[in-house]
């Protein structure tokens, strides 16, 4: 259980205000959740309580990851400046089949938290195979996790015979349904590796057992081309087809839709995961973040896997996708900062398992950051835009999950980093074949 905190001498994250932030306040956290929120001049300490001096800190939601697949640090950059195809097919899947095992999803899930953590991510939803694993890993780093199983219609880690898939993303399903800080669901990787009768089967136990499902969706001109010619009509056209899209549905990338797709998006409630970084680096494509939202598509952001990114620092990924969008529209004024802060808070937060996260309030789940203001590239701070266009990562100091401290002072507490960094190492000399 979480000791009460609290946070005093912070700058507090508002974004309904002028500049985004009210100045000199104080935030409470017990039991895992906001419970005080307020002005210095207001605050009266009590004996035996934890405080933490924020010392002009700016206080914000954690940032919430909504796509990754955490294992893939392992292949960060094993095969960069390759189109998708030629990296998964002849690069990726190889060494995946050689490489991935329990062992190696653990520690590399568990070096993906650190990276995270470390970079203001409170939250993730990770897609990979055996993924009890990263569940086990994200447990022990104290993040909060959407944990999906993946299925995919051929022999893959844990599962070598496909006829399985479904059984043991339910089996996955069961052992962790109901744990804290970890939502089960599972990960149909795409249209063109799944059948239709996988793609239904998974989906009909996500709506069985109550929990989100993802899958990559129109990714690429080829996967558009290849679904055209095979079903005549977009992925997004044959998922709805099949029954598949719904408000617990999450697509991620979605990079190739017309406005016949985006109707069909926002009459089903699903919701799309953005990853620019990796979609400008395998150029995919430039998803229509800017259509989307004006269909009230709920939007959220992810950075993908370390192996086509390489890094998994969202402040990196809120600049990208506001300053990618300005120039594809040649309009300065779309995708502002405060909308992408939308995105990797609040709207990231609020998707199906994802934990209501995202905003500094009472009575809201107590994942908070502190950022370090005394910083050159940060002075002066006029408001949050500059948190978009002018943070990083390395700028914040500490980081609370579920009311505990998770980081401070940059500083990981919940497990060795310095350990799951050797443990990664020792795993990639066995991909250099050292």
């Amino acid at each position: 259980m979480s000791c009460e905190i609290t946070i005093i001498n912070a700058k507090i994250f508002a974004p309904g205000a002028p500049d985004g932030f009210t100045e000199n306040g104080f935030v409470s956290l017990n039991g895992g959740r906001i419970t005080a929120v307020g002005e210095m001049k207001n605050f009266f300490p009590l004996p035996d309580k934890k405080l933490i001096d924020a010392a002009g800190g700016l206080v914000m939601p954690g940032l919430v990851n909504a796509h990754n697949h955490a294992a893939m640090t392992l292949f960060r950059g094993m095969a960069d400046d390759l189109p998708l195809m030629t990296w998964l097919q002849e690069y990726i899947f190889p060494a995946e089949a050689r490489f991935v095992s329990p062992e190696m999803v653990y520690w590399c899930s568990k070096l993906a938290a650190a990276e995270m953590i470390m970079s203001g991510t409170t939250t993730v939803a990770d897609a990979y195979f055996y993924e009890e694993e990263a569940a086990k890993a994200f447990v022990e780093s104290g993040i909060r996790a959407v944990a999906a199983q993946g299925v995919i219609d051929f022999p893959a880690p844990g599962v070598p015979d496909p006829a399985e898939n479904i059984k043991v993303a339910a089996d996955f399903i069961e052992r962790w349904k109901g744990k804290d800080l970890i939502c089960p669901a599972v990960f149909a990787h795409s249209p063109y590796t799944c059948s239709a009768k996988t793609l239904k089967s998974a989906k009909a136990l996500c709506r069985s057992a109550n929990v989100p499902f993802f899958i990559h969706l129109a990714e690429t001109r080829i996967e558009q081309d290849l679904l055209a010619d095979r079903w005549q009509g977009s992925p997004t056209a044959y998922l709805h087809s099949l029954d598949l899209l719904d408000p617990d549905t999450i697509c991620v990338h979605s990079v190739w839709l017309d406005k016949n797709d985006i109707d069909l998006l926002a009459s089903c409630g699903s919701a799309i995961v953005t990853c620019p970084q990796s979609n400008m680096k395998l150029a995919s494509g430039v998803a229509p973040v800017t259509d989307l939202l004006a269909a009230g598509v709920p939007v959220a952001l992810g950075t993908d896997g370390c192996a086509s990114n390489n890094d998994l620092d969202l402040f990196g990924e809120m600049d990208s996708c506001a300053k990618l969008h300005k120039v594809r529209n040649l309009d300065p004024s779309i995708v502002g900062a405060r909308e992408v802060l939308h995105m990797a808070t609040s709207q990231g937060g609020n998707l199906p398992g994802f934990g209501g996260t995202g905003s500094v309030a009472v009575g809201m789940p107590a994942d908070i950051i502190i950022i370090d203001l005394h910083q050159p590239h940060l002075c002066p701070f006029y408001s949050i835009d500059s948190l978009v266009y002018a943070a990083g990562g390395g700028d914040v100091s500490s980081v609370f999950i579920n009311g505990q401290v998770v980081m401070h002072d940059r500083q990981i507490l919940t497990f060795d980093v310095v350990e799951t960094m050797e443990m990664v190492a020792k795993l990639a000399r066995r991909v250099c074949g050292v």
